[in-house]
C-alpha cells in the first residue's frame, strides 16, 4: 500500500499541517515559513537536492546498462529473490519493478525539493552571487530529473511549483514537447547562474554541467546546431582528457579535469555515503578480498550483477592497444559459490575498483558526464550537420588517448557508426548503451537480435548448464523504449495514463 502514496508524499512534504486542528506549530517542528530564512539555511537545502542521486545511481545501471547488450547478469539458480534487477535486462518487466519505482521516486524528491528553493530563495536577502550559484544548481538538477524521466517513461507530469495541497499532487501527464521545452529552459537558466568549473565546488554543478545537458538534451531531440553551440561552450572552461583512462575514476583523483558532473560518495564517514556498488559487479564469491584485497569481508551474495557480455568484449578492436579494455574489465578463474556456475576467465566490471579501507564501502563516485563524452557529441552534431573532418576531430581526440589510430571513416554514414561504436567502449559502464540505442532507432533490432544469441548458446551468457532464459524473455517491440509508469501512481491517480503495453 506505501507504494500508492510515493509521489502524493514526495510533493507534500512542504505542505504546512492542518491550521485548523492546530493553529499553532510547535517550536521544535520546521515548516518552510521557519526554516528558508538566511543563506546557510538555502545552502543546507541545495545539498539536499543532491541527495537523491545517490539512490537514483545506485539502481540506474539496472535500467540502463544491463537493458543493453553491454552487460547481463550471472544467473543463480538457487536465489530467485532479485528477478526485479533481472526483468530490465530480459524485457519481462512489471509494472510494479522496484527499480522503475525508485527511479520515479527519486527523481520527483529532486524536484519537489528544487521547487521549494526556487520558491523561496528571491525572499531572503544574502550575497547575489551565492544566491545565482545556489539557483543555478537548483535549475540544473530538476532540468536533469525531468530529462531522466522523459527519457524513461515519456511525457510525466510537471511540477513547478511546491505542492499546496494532496489535490495538487495529482495531474495528468505532460507532452513530452513540453517537457522538454521546460527541461531546456531550466537548463539555459542554469547555466547563466553557474559559474565555471574553475571556481565551483567540487562536486557541485558548474556553468559547464549545465552547457553538457542541454547539449544531450538537443542531441535527444537531433537539433544539431543548438546542441553544437552547447557543447562548445564547454570546451571553453578548462576540462581536458586526462593522459590515463583509469584516473579518471580514481576516488583519489575527483575533481579532475575531466570530470564534468559526478554523483559524490565517500569512504570512511558517520554518514551512509559510501558506494557498494562495485562489490554487487563482482562475481559472487566467498571471499571477495581476493579481488578487492580489502579484510575482513564477507560474501557478496548480491554480486554478479552488470557482468560485461561476450558481445561487449567483441567489440574492442584493439585488446591490446585500447587503454580501455585493461582499465574497464577484470576477470577470474576460480572456485564460485554458485549452483552449477565455474569461474573461468569470467569478466567483471574493473572500471571502479579501487582501493578501499573496508567491505562494502568505497568513495567511487559514479560519472554522469565526462569531457570525453562532450567530445563524442560535438562528433555526432557535426556529422549530423555534414562536416565530416570536424568530426573525425573531435572523435580522434578521444581514439588518441584510448592508444587507438585515427578513424578511417570518412562518409557520414562510416562516421555515425564509428561514432556510436566509440561511445559504447569509451563510456562502457557509465550507464549510456540503453538509451544511445532508444535514440538512434536501433534499439528493438539490437536487443531483439541479441536475446536470439544468448537464447541459441545460454551457457555463453552465464547460464549454469540446465538453464536458460525463459521463452517470453527477449521479445522486443517498440513499448520497450519506454519503462512502465509505476502501478501505484496509475492506482492513486486518476488523471495518470499507463504506458502503451503494459
Amino acid at each position: 500500500m506505501k507504494t500508492r502514496f510515493i509521489l502524493a508524499g514526495i510533493l507534500l512534504l512542504t505542505v504546512t499541517a492542518c491550521q485548523d486542528f492546530l493553529d499553532v506549530v510547535p517550536e521544535t517542528v520546521l515548516t518552510p515559513a521557519s526554516f528558508y530564512q538566511s543563506q546557510a539555511d538555502f545552502e543546507q537545502a541545495a545539498g539536499g537536492i543532491y541527495a537523491p542521486l545517490q539512490p537514483l545511481y545506485n539502481q540506474d545501471w539496472v535500467l540502463n546498462e544491463m537493458r543493453s547488450d553491454n552487460t547481463h547478469f550471472v544467473f543463480n539458480i538457487a536465489q530467485r529473490g532479485p528477478k526485479p534487477e533481472e526483468d530490465p535486462s530480459t524485457f519481462t518487466i512489471e509494472n510494479n519493478n522496484r527499480n522503475t519505482a525508485g527511479k520515479w521516486t527519486n527523481d520527483y524528491l529532486i524536484i519537489s525539493r528544487a521547487n521549494q528553493v526556487l520558491s523561496t530563495i528571491d525572499k531572503v536577502d544574502f550575497t547575489q552571487a551565492v544566491k545565482d550559484n545556489l539557483k543555478g544548481q537548483t535549475y540544473f538538477l530538476r532540468a536533469f530529473a525531468y530529462f531522466d524521466l522523459v527519457k524513461n517513461f515519456g511525457g510525466v507530469p510537471v511540477f513547478l511549483e511546491p505542492a499546496s495541497s494532496y489535490k495538487d499532487t495529482f495531474k495528468s501527464r505532460t507532452d513530452v514537447a513540453e517537457v522538454y521545452k521546460q527541461i531546456i529552459a531550466d537548463a539555459e537558466q542554469a547555466a547563466k547562474l553557474l559559474p565555471n568549473r574553475a571556481t565551483q565546488t567540487i562536486g557541485r554543478a558548474s556553468s559547464g554541467s549545465a552547457y553538457t545537458l542541454l547539449g544531450d538534451v538537443y542531441i535527444n531531440l537531433k537539433r544539431w546546431p543548438e546542441a553544437e553551440t552547447a557543447l562548445k561552450s564547454v570546451t571553453t572552461q578548462g576540462y581536458t582528457l586526462l593522459a590515463e583512462y583509469a584516473d579518471i575514476f580514481k576516488p583519489t583523483n575527483k575533481g579532475n579535469t575531466e570530470t564534468v558532473f559526478d554523483v559524490q560518495y565517500a569512504e570512511g564517514t558517520s554518514q551512509a555515503v559510501s558506494n557498494y556498488m562495485p562489490y554487487k559487479f563482482l562475481p559472487v564469491l566467498a571471499d571477495p578480498s581476493v579481488i578487492t584485497g580489502v579484510k575482513p569481508s564477507s560474501s557478496n551474495t548480491d554480486g554478479c550483477y552488470n557482468t560485461p557480455t561476450p558481445d561487449l568484449l567483441a567489440a574492442y578492436e584493439d585488446t591490446l592497444r585500447d587503454k580501455r579494455y585493461k582499465a574497464s574489465i577484470g576477470f577470474y578463474s576460480g572456485v564460485s559459490p554458485l549452483v552449477g556456475v565455474t569461474y573461468k576467465n569470467t569478466p567483471y566490471i574493473k572500471k571502479y575498483q579501487f582501493p578501499h579501507a573496508r567491505y562494502g564501502e568505497t568513495g567511487v563516485n559514479w560519472p554522469v558526464y565526462r569531457y570525453a563524452e562532450v567530445l563524442l557529441l560535438l562528433a555526432e552534431a557535426a556529422n549530423e550537420q555534414g562536416r565530416s573532418a570536424d568530426a573525425g576531430g573531435f572523435l580522434n581526440q578521444v581514439r588518441a588517448r584510448a592508444g587507438l589510430a585515427n578513424t578511417t571513416a570518412t562518409t557520414q554514414t562510416a562516421l555515425r557508426e564509428a561514432i556510436w561504436r566509440e561511445r559504447r567502449i569509451e563510456l562502457a559502464f557509465e550507464n549510456k548503451r540503453w538509451h544511445d540505442l532508444v535514440r538512434s532507432g536501433l534499439a528493438v533490432k539490437t536487443m531483439s537480435e541479441y536475446g536470439a544469441r544468448i537464447k541459441a548458446n545460454p551457457q555463453k551468457y552465464y547460464y549454469p548448464v540446465g538453464s536458460a532464459p525463459a521463452a517470453a524473455a527477449f521479445n522486443v517491440t517498440d513499448r520497450d523504449l519506454l519503462y512502465p509508469i509505476p502501478i501505484g501512481e496509475i492506482i492513486i491517480n486518476p488523471d495518470m495514463k499507463q504506458n502503451p503495453g503494459y
